[in-house]
């Protein structure tokens, strides 16, 4: 996926309602291309920037109020499955 003009403003969206800062510009870059692109799920090992209850939470507000899916945001604990 490449970085687009709409996942850019939709970036800058997730830090004007202060989900992230500027020093996450890039994390919130990531989600906001994962939410363009319709991702079922996001997979990170990022757990102060993305993968943190209380930025999910926000992420998902911004996308709700700006008419965007909502998106499933996880970490690979989460999702993987182990046989015994």
């Amino acid at each position: 996926m490449e970085i687009t003009t709409e996942s850019v403003v939709l970036a800058d969206k997730y830090i004007e309602e202060k989900v992230g800062g500027q020093t996450s510009h890039s994390d919130c870059i990531h989600i906001a291309i994962a939410t363009l692109n319709y991702a079922d799920v996001l997979v990170s090992l990022n757990f102060k920037h993305i993968v943190n209850h209380r930025r999910i939470r926000g992420f998902n507000a911004v996308n709700f109020k700006f008419g965007h899916k909502i998106l499933d945001i996880r970490s690979p604990r989460e999702i993987l499955e182990y046989e015994d």
